[in-house]
């Protein structure tokens, strides 16, 4: 499932390769992973131009001229691929983006995604990216301090919980939760009313340095970015580890059940 790196890398890809360009049409093969008809999704972005592409959790925004906003979700897997002109589409393909000079994107989802457009004076009422909380590469917005206030307000709930959940900090997954929980000594069961202030800091040099060393490496070596090329993030320390040494201690890496998700544990190093 792709998480923030794999979001982040594909989203600036796609704002090298797409600014500038204009729709010229759609092509819909899926209309339920759409937010509107495929009449109305035609009409917000054929005609219009790729301003920029950003990202925020596990979402891409590519904002439109003159006025409206297309919104991506990979969901549990997919890809999003640029095609030069004459390629073909993938026949396996949701909807995709066709462009003046021939060129073209197609979004696939495995399981499912998400495939929106709004009106970008509309985007604050898009319910599902309103939400999203903090962004955990943003230096200004995602601080120590900010980061531990978060903390301190979610208490009642385990560590694990807090972090995946979407509202507070926008691009966790149960990919790169894995490492960084272990990298700072946490285990997921742990309430966060439990968590000590040096294991809040800890915690959260584990973030920015988990994600931002994936986000370096193109992310996740099973998921695709814009050009169909594999991330090379393979290195994981314990994550999907069940049953090999932990790196630090040498022990025995263990798989438990956290609610409805798995979890790679060291039992010594995590507590």
């Amino acid at each position: 499932m792709p998480e923030l790196p794999e979001v982040v890398n594909l989203a600036r890809q796609m704002d090298r390769e797409l600014r500038g360009r204009r729709v010229a049409g759609v092509d819909v093969v899926q209309p339920r992973c759409l937010n509107v008809s495929p009449d109305e999704f035609g009409q917000l972005l054929v005609h219009a131009q790729v301003n920029r592409v950003t990202s925020r959790g596990k979402w891409i925004f590519v904002d439109l001229e003159p006025g409206a906003t297309l919104l991506l979700n990979l969901g549990m897997g997919g890809e999003v691929l640029f095609h030069h002109k004459g390629e073909l589409l993938p026949g396996n393909r949701q909807s995709a983006v066709l462009f003046e000079d021939g060129s073209a994107f197609s979004q696939h989802f495995w399981w499912f995604g998400y495939v929106h457009v709004v009106k970008t004076i509309e985007l604050a009422s898009h319910t599902m990216t309103a939400v999203l909380g903090l962004d955990p590469l943003d230096d200004s917005e995602f601080t120590p301090d900010i980061f531990e206030k978060m903390l301190i307000e979610k208490k009642r709930s385990t560590i694990k919980t807090v972090l995946m959940d979407q509202k507070n900090i926008a691009g966790i997954g149960n990919v790169y939760i894995q490492d960084i929980l272990f990298a700072a000594g946490l285990h997921p069961l742990r309430k966060t009313a439990d968590v000590t202030a040096s294991e809040r800091r800890a915690l959260y040099a584990a973030i920015r340095f988990q994600l931002g060393h994936a986000l370096e490496l193109g992310g996740l070596a099973f998921e695709k970015d814009l050009y169909n090329q594999p991330g090379h993030f393979t290195e994981f320390l314990v994550g999907y580890r069940e049953g090999k040494p932990c790196p630090v201690c040498g022990a025995l890496v263990q798989k438990i059940r956290t609610g409805s998700t798995a979890s790679f544990i060291c039992p010594t190093c995590q507590t």
